[in-house]
């Protein structure tokens, strides 16, 4: 069988150096993850012309995180919390995308701010800032190295993602200070952290469409590489 080819998103930075153009961005361990699990990985540009041709080409998509939010706008808050920072091309191309592989009923896997921008896609809102929303919150944004767990999350019964992991809780990194307030109707929570926060969904009308808070790419615990294993097996499956 044909070794699926698996799209990522890519970061955008601010010009630097002698081009002063903007630069593409993607940490190392997002296709070392994807390969691992027995993909290969592609990065994808985000010129919005190519995006149809993106999602005939690829089998599967994986939204990375980033340090940046999505605006609030688009979930319908007319309020921007001082802490938001937007990249409003990138977000532009990832809704693109991301619609354009549901489209064709194509699995997409969401981490970390990818997973909150599959949640607003999928008709849900955000929490702008963990710290003034939710009282006796977690640390969110881990002081430890993110490639150690900084909490638990109980996952739900019967769930996809419990399916996949095989156990009631697993333990993950957390570098977020936003996440899901409220999902679309059909959509599933997967995850909840101790302090109530929601760190996953999923949506069992499509094929594979699974979004997680944390950073499985960085293989903290076996479920974390159950998660991306079983991503492309699902872009393998007829």
């Amino acid at each position: 069988m044909t070794t699926p080819l698996i799209g990522l998103t890519l970061d955008v930075d601010a010009p630097r150096g002698l081009s002063k153009a903007p630069h593409y961005s993607l940490r190392a361990t997002y296709t070392q993850a994807v390969t691992s699990a027995g993909g290969m990985p592609i990065c994808l540009p985000h010129e919005a012309a190519m995006i149809d041709a993106y999602a005939d080409t690829i089998a599967g998509l994986v939204v990375t995180g980033g340090g940046f939010d999505v605006n609030p706008a688009l979930y319908g808050d007319n309020t921007k919390h001082a802490t938001v920072t937007t990249k409003e091309g990138r977000t532009h191309f990832e809704f693109g995308i991301v619609k354009a592989m549901l489209k064709r009923n194509k699995p997409v896997l969401g981490i970390c701010g990818g997973e909150q921008l599959i949640n607003v896609i999928l008709g849900g809102t955000l929490i702008q800032h963990i710290e003034d929303e939710v009282t006796d919150s977690l640390l969110h944004e881990q002081p430890n190295p993110r490639t150690e767990a900084g909490h638990k999350v109980t996952l739900t019964e019967g769930s996809l993602l419990q399916r996949i992991v095989g156990a009631a809780e697993l333990p993950v990194n957390s570098a977020h200070h936003q996440a899901v307030k409220s999902v679309g109707a059909g959509v599933v929570v997967n995850a909840t952290a101790p302090d109530g926060v929601i760190e996953g969904i999923e949506d069992p009308r499509y094929k594979f469409c699974l979004g997680v808070q944390w950073h499985p790419e960085l293989n903290v615990t076996s479920g974390d590489g159950k998660i991306l294993t079983a991503f492309v097996a699902a872009t393998k499956a007829a």
